[in-house]
C-alpha cells in the first residue's frame, strides 16, 4: 500500500450495495425510531426558536422584540454557529466513551436552560447567552443520537436509514416555526417558555433508551484502567483523525454549501417579511378575504386574521417536503455514489438562491423554497452517511461530529456576513430612512427613530401606503445582489464537490 493510501488504512471507503426501500424500512431496529423521536423533539424546539430568530432580532421593542441591528443580530449568530458546530468535534469522542444515554440527558438539562434565558433576558446579551446554551446542549446532543443510529444499522440499510430519520426529524422543523408563529403572536416570551416544555418530552423517550453496544464500550473502558490497552488523549485523537485529507477536504469543499443553507434561515425570514406580499398566497388559495378556519392557519402558518403566510409559514415548505417525500430522494438517491448526490443537491440549490434574488413575486419565492428543498434532501442525509461510513471502529461518533465542521466554517461565516450581506443591499430599515431624509425629515429626527420602526415612520410621514412604498424601494434597489453572491459561493462549492468526487474515486480504485 502506497504511503497515500496509508492515511485510510482504518477508514472503510467502500460504497455497499444497498437493500431495496421496504426491506431497508423492515430492517430498523427500535432504538432507530426512539432517537428519531427524541431528534424530533428536539427539533421542534430548536426550530421554533430559530425560525423566528432574525425576526424577533429586528423587531422593535415596543412590539417586545429586541430592537438591534441586523450586524447585532449577525454577531450573535455567529457566535452560536461557531459553538454548535464546533463543539460536537469533541463531544463525539466523549459520547464514544462515556456513553450516549448520559450525553444526551446532560444536553437536554443544558438546552432547557438556553430556552429560559431568553425569556427571562430579553435584551442582545441575554439573547446571546441564551444561543451560547442552546449551541452547546445541541452540540453534545447531536452526536450521542447520530451514533446510536450508525450502530442500530447495517452499511446495506444505511442510506434509507439517514433518509427516513432526516425526513422524520424534520416533522420537527416543520411543527417548531409553526409553534413559533402562534406563539409570538401572543408574546415573544411564550416561544421560549413552548420550546422548553417541548424539548423536556425527551427525558421520557430517554426511559425507553438502550445504548446500542454499551456492554463493548464498558469492556473496553475496563481493559484501559486495567492497563491492558492503552487510550490516546481525545483531543490527540480527534487532531489525528481530522489530519487526514479526506477529513480535511471534506471540510473545505462542503463550507460553501452551508453558507447557501443557513442563509435561508437565518436571513430569507427577513427578506420575506420586508419585501415580498404573501397575501397573494392566500388569496389565490382562499379569495380575497382569506381564512378563518383556525386549523388552515395554524398549519399554513398564517397569521391570525388569516390574510397572509407568515415569514416561518412560507420556509415551512422546506420542513414539509421533506417530511413528506426525503424517504423517495433517498431511495432515489441510493442508486447514485454519495458524492453525485451530493453534487446534484448543491447545483439545485444554487438555482433556488439565484430565483430568490431575481424576483420578490410570492409564489416565485414558494418554487425556489420547493427547489431548495429537493437539493437539501439530496445532500444533508448524505453527509452523515458518508462519515458514518468511513468512521473507524469506536469512533463513529467522533466522526460524526466531523460532519459539523464544514458547517461550522460556513455558518460561522454565513452568520456574520449574511446578515451584513441582506443589511448592505436589502435593508429595508435603511432604506426607509435614506427615503425620509429625501422626503424631508431632518437627520436628528431620523436618527432619533427606534430600531426597527422606520418604516412604519416612512408610511406615517408621507401618507403612503405600505405596498406602494415597498414597490417603490424594492425597484429603486439592487435587492438581489445579496442573493446572487451567496448563489456564486455555493458554485465554488460545488465545483469542489465535484474534484473531491473525482479524487475519492480515484483512491478506492487503487486501494481495490
Amino acid at each position: 500500500m502506497s504511503d497515500a493510501n496509508d492515511a485510510y488504512a482504518d477508514n472503510d471507503l467502500r460504497e455497499v450495495k444497498q437493500l431495496g426501500m421496504w426491506a431497508s424500512i423492515a430492517s430498523l431496529s427500535y432504538i432507530f425510531w426512539i432517537v428519531g423521536g427524541m431528534e424530533l423533539v428536539e427539533r421542534i424546539a430548536y426550530y421554533g426558536v430559530k425560525a423566528s430568530a432574525g425576526l424577533y432580532a429586528k423587531a422593535p421593542v415596543s412590539q417586545g422584540g429586541l430592537g438591534i441591528s441586523l450586524h447585532d443580530y449577525g454577531v450573535i449568530i455567529s457566535v452560536w454557529a461557531l459553538m454548535q458546530t464546533f463543539i460536537p468535534v469533541f463531544t463525539g469522542g466523549i459520547s464514544d466513551r462515556v456513553g450516549y444515554k448520559e450525553t444526551i440527558f446532560a444536553s437536554t438539562l443544558i438546552k432547557i436552560s438556553g430556552y429560559l434565558v431568553m425569556a427571562f433576558f430579553p435584551n442582545f446579551w441575554g439573547f446571546l447567552f441564551g444561543a451560547i446554551l442552546l449551541a452547546g446542549g445541541t452540540g453534545i446532543f447531536k452526536p450521542g443520537i447520530q451514533g446510536t443510529l450508525v450502530l442500530s444499522t447495517g452499511r446495506q440499510n444505511t442510506s434509507m436509514a439517514w433518509g427516513i430519520f432526516y425526513q422524520v426529524v424534520n416533522i420537527g422543523g416543520f411543527l417548531g416555526p409553526l409553534v413559533a408563529v402562534h406563539m409570538r403572536q401572543l408574546s415573544w416570551d411564550n416561544v421560549f417558555y413552548a420550546c422548553a416544555a417541548i424539548i423536556s418530552l425527551n427525558f421520557l423517550f430517554l426511559l425507553a433508551y438502550k445504548e446500542p453496544g454499551k456492554e463493548e464500550r464498558i469492556e473496553r473502558n475496563r481493559k484501559i484502567k486495567s492497563g491492558e490497552i492503552t487510550q490516546e488523549a481525545l483531543w490527540k485523537d480527534a487532531l489525528h483523525e481530522l489530519k487526514k485529507p479526506v477529513v480535511i477536504y471534506y471540510m473545505l469543499v462542503f463550507a460553501g454549501f452551508w453558507f447557501l443553507f443557513n442563509s435561508l434561515f437565518d436571513v430569507l425570514p427577513i427578506h420575506i417579511a420586508e419585501w415580498v406580499d404573501t397575501s397573494v398566497i392566500v388569496t389565490s388559495l382562499f379569495g380575497s378575504e382569506g381564512t378563518s378556519n383556525g386549523i388552515l392557519q395554524f398549519w399554513l402558518g398564517l397569521d391570525n386574521s388569516g390574510t397572509k403566510v407568515m415569514p416561518e409559514g412560507m420556509l415551512n415548505l422546506n420542513a414539509g417536503m421533506i417530511m413528506t417525500s426525503c424517504f423517495l430522494v433517498a431511495a432515489l438517491t441510493a442508486k447514485y455514489r454519495i458524492t453525485t448526490a451530493m453534487l446534484a443537491g448543491c447545483l439545485l440549490s444554487i438555482i433556488a438562491f439565484v430565483l430568490i434574488g431575481a424576483t420578490n413575486a410570492a409564489w416565485m419565492i414558494v418554487l425556489a423554497i420547493a427547489m431548495f428543498s429537493f437539493g437539501e434532501m439530496m445532500i444533508s442525509p448524505k453527509k452523515n452517511e458518508f462519515m458514518g461510513n468511513i468512521a473507524p471502529k469506536g469512533k463513529k461518533a467522533m466522526y460524526l461530529g466531523f460532519v459539523m465542521l464544514p458547517q461550522g466554517i460556513g455558518w460561522g461565516l454565513e452568520g456574520y456576513f449574511g446578515p451584513k450581506l441582506y443589511e448592505m443591499y436589502a435593508s429595508k430599515e435603511i432604506f426607509s430612512r435614506e427615503l425620509l431624509l429625501d422626503r424631508g425629515m431632518s437627520a436628528s429626527d431620523i436618527a432619533a427613530i427606534p430600531q426597527g420602526e422606520a418604516f412604519t415612520t416612512l408610511v406615517s410621514h408621507t401618507g403612503e401606503s405600505a405596498q406602494s412604498l415597498t414597490t417603490l424601494l424594492y425597484n429603486s434597489h439592487n435587492i438581489g445582489m445579496a442573493w446572487y453572491i451567496i448563489a456564486a459561493i455555493g458554485t465554488i462549492s460545488a465545483v469542489g464537490i465535484f474534484i473531491y468526487g473525482k479524487w475519492l474515486l480515484t483512491l478506492q480504485r487503487a486501494r481495490a
